[in-house]
């Protein structure tokens, strides 16, 4: 069987039925992990899914694993690339978990437990024990057959589950009826079927109610799914781009048959069908779905465009460079998809506490009978009152509570543009001191400009200088390389080629320019900072100090001769992102302490975080210190008391600190490597959404609490009530329905959050 197209070589994401609660999430993960080569496995009753990661020199294969889950009473299938056929073939109408099984149990229930509503007003409609047994026998047997199946299969595997307790609580109230119906077929015993019959029908009921919001909590990831168009118009290899000649020149084909650089037509309000970049037309662009912009981007020649987008008013022909699962759109829905498969470590204690949950139920409930039959002297209030045990503690809200929350929290996050990758961020949120922040690209625009060039040696003229400094950079994408090379080219100064250059981390630029004044010599172009010790920094610093005060940033043009000489300083400006100031007062409003960290100078650092509020600001800071202060923070507290921090940062050298921050964020306007190290990932180059991903993260964090604390009381409380004879096992069967029912729904109501700013 081929490995999924949307893992790795050692990574296999399967579809498991049959799951029912978290006992049946342990023992299918104990069989995974008893596989040779399996490094480690993670099971998710919520999206019925597993990820299965297998060392790189094992010989264990997809089909192996599968056999090994089929062997513990489960099915198993490779899931296909962000889908899962079996879970929709499940909640069909007639499925296991379907409507029709639902309505066809109460259907033949109603006779036998309607008349038992009436009888408190004088009226007996009770039917006689043989119609009783007739009406019972299918409910039990056939609609209740996957009790049996899954609870033997789950016995065969030395353990237990919610279908193993259902069939033996309902097997006794169904066996105790024809027992006492056969011993004295003339006696007026009072007979059990309607008990077990409500018990299936509210456990499929239940279940059916699960499987609808299950369906609703995943909503987020079919609408990303939708987004893709079936086809695209490409474009035809003769066809010229000229006028409106071509806009019949196309053959529609499937997207998996689209390559790379097809030239691709998209008409007015047609999607986007692949990432590329506009080579004709101009339009506005909704990525709402995408990135969570509420408003359309205007998009003109050369702009960037992401497949899923609806195009607006113009006509477009895209130059395909990312089609199918290297797409923006596929990686973000394997991003919410491996989210909402992954576990939080809470989900760890559940695990543990289910694994041996069924079993001492079991116990109870045997010891419950035993002790009601010796105290009470009636067999077949015993047996009542050890089902009602059996069912009211079924773990299904257990095992429900904390991915549920998850897939509702992940969804709705990511509708907005918040890409949460980790669900171990939601645990760690919520407990914030401290957000840390890069400066260029983060709280800036990340597009600075050459505002002056001023001469430091005369040996050259201004235009020289500026081919010089532009010929170091090209081939480079820092922001600052673009503003030179961009100003070079307004300047009409054609940089000069170097024949050699190389980038000095954290320092700048070095190259040997082939021609002009400094020909075959080592030129670098670097920052203040890096020049400390050199004999001309004090008169370097001196002469730009309004510059620094005005917040610009300063790269000096040094010759590298002995001892090295300055020709130039250019001076950078960078302005602020319009909502960078509001991002700044929400973390304060959530008490939150900000800093920023940034490579500039003290001044130019000082100046941006004056202008937005924030609390402290790290200035000159050499990318492999930026690690070092977000350690340094998070011992800052008194008494050097842990302090939770935050790294918001969008570059390859911001990847570290967002590595060893207890929470990362990148921005998705950066680099792969920093999106890659965050466990949130934010669509939009919008500050703003740090306050949003952290309020999601926290509200998804309380319904976890909640969804494990009434999980937990439910059962402490139902398991009593129920020995003592206060639940009868009909009640107890609604009860546990109710219970998993109201766990989704508490979930489900995540799906209303929205970010603060929407409702200004």
């Amino acid at each position: 069987m081929d490995t999924p197209k949307d893992a790795s070589p050692s990574l296999f994401t399967l579809d498991i039925g049959g799951m029912t609660c978290a006992s049946c999430v342990g023992r299918v993960e104990k069989a995974l992990d008893r596989i040779p080569g399996v490094e480690a496995a993670s099971v998710n009753l919520a999206t019925e899914q597993a990820k299965v990661r297998i060392q790189a020199n094992s010989s264990t294969t997809i089909g192996q694993i599968i056999d090994a889950i089929q062997k513990t009473g489960y099915t198993a299938q490779a899931s296909t690339p962000h889908g899962n056929s079996q879970n929709n073939k499940s909640h069909s109408f007639w499925g296991s978990d379907g409507l029709g099984r639902v309505i066809l149990s109460f259907a033949l229930s109603a006779p036998l437990f309607l008349p038992m509503l009436l009888m408190p007003f004088g009226i007996d409609w009770a039917l006689s024990p043989k119609w009783q047994l007739l009406l019972a026998t299918p409910v039990q047997f056939f609609l209740g057959w996957r009790f049996y199946r899954a609870g033997f299969k789950s016995l065969l595997a030395g353990s237990g589950n919610m279908d193993l307790l259902v069939a033996l609580g309902t097997s006794a109230a169904y066996g105790l009826s024809v027992y006492q119906m056969l011993a004295s077929p003339h006696a007026n015993h009072e007979l059990y079927f309607e008990g077990s019959a409500v018990i299936i029908c509210m456990v499929l009921l239940g279940k059916w109610l699960e499987a609808r919001a299950k369906q609703q909590t995943s909503e987020a990831i079919r609408a990303l799914q939708k987004l893709w168009p079936e086809n695209a118009k490409v474009l035809l290899p003769d066809a010229a781009i000229d006028g409106n000649a071509f806009l019949d020149q196309y053959r529609e084909l499937p997207l998996d048959q689209v390559f790379p650089h097809d030239r691709i037509l998209v008409l007015p309000g047609e999607r986007i069908p692949v990432d590329g970049k506009i080579i004709f037309g101009g339009s506005h662009v909704d990525e709402s779905l995408l990135t969570g912009e509420s408003q359309p981007v205007k998009k003109l020649l050369d702009a960037y465009v992401i497949g899923g987008s609806l195009n607006g008013e113009g006509v477009l022909v895209i130059d395909a460079q990312a089609v199918g699962i290297e797409s923006v759109l596929s990686k973000i829905i394997t991003l919410v998809e491996d989210a909402q498969t992954q576990k939080a470590p809470i989900q760890k204690l559940v695990d543990q506490v289910s694994a041996i949950f069924v079993p001492s139920v079991i116990a109870i409930a045997l010891l419950t009978g035993i002790l009601n039959w010796l105290y009470l002297d009636s067999a077949s209030i015993a047996i009542l009152r050890a089902v009602s045990v059996l069912v009211i503690a079924c773990p299904c809200a257990l095992g429900l509570a904390t991915p549920a929350a998850i897939m509702a929290g992940t969804g709705v996050a990511a509708r907005f543009g918040i890409l949460i990758k980790d669900p171990q961020v939601l645990e760690l949120a919520h407990r914030l001191d401290i957000v840390a922040f890069d400066k260029t690209g983060t709280l800036t625009i990340g597009k600075p400009k050459v505002l002056a060039l001023i001469p430091i040696s005369d040996s050259a003229d201004a235009k020289t200088l500026l081919a010089s400094a532009a010929g170091l950079q090209m081939g480079s994408e820092h922001p600052l390389a673009k503003a030179l090379l961009e100003a070079a080219k307004t300047a009409g100064a054609t940089p000069i080629s170097p024949l050699d250059s190389k980038a000095l981390p954290g320092i700048g630029i070095s190259g040997i320019p082939s021609s002009g004044p400094w020909e075959n010599q080592t030129l670098s172009l670097q920052s203040i900072a890096s020049l400390e010790g050199n004999i001309h920094h004090a008169a370097i610093l001196e002469k730009a100090q309004d510059h620094l005060h005005a917040g610009q940033t300063i790269s000096v043009l040094m010759t590298q001769t002995h001892p090295p000489e300055p020709l130039a300083m250019i001076a950078f400006g960078d302005d602020v992102k319009a909502g960078a100031q509001h991002a700044i007062t929400a973390l304060h409003q959530l008490h939150i302490r900000t800093v920023m960290l940034s490579g500039d100078n003290n001044a130019a650092a000082n100046r941006v975080g004056q202008s937005i509020g924030i609390d402290q600001v790290f200035g000159q800071v050499m990318p492999s210190n930026k690690a070092d202060i977000i350690r340094a923070l998070q011992s800052s507290g008194k008494n050097h008391q842990r302090q939770w921090v935050a790294m918001v940062g969008d570059g390859v050298n911001d990847a570290p600190a967002l590595a060893s921050a207890d929470v990362g964020m990148a921005m998705s306007t950066g680099t792969d490597v920093a999106m890659q190290a965050a466990g949130i990932t934010l669509m939009r180059g919008d500050p703003s959404l740090v306050a949003d991903a952290i309020d999601i993260s926290k509200r998804t964090w309380a319904k976890i609490q909640q969804n494990l604390f009434w999980a937990f009381v439910f059962n402490c409380t139902g398991i009593p009530l129920a020995a003592l004879g206060y639940l009868s096992p009909m009640l107890a069967g609604s009860a546990m329905a109710l219970s998993s029912f109201c766990v989704l729904s508490n979930a489900l109501l995540l799906k209303r959050w929205r970010p603060a700013r929407h409702f200004s």
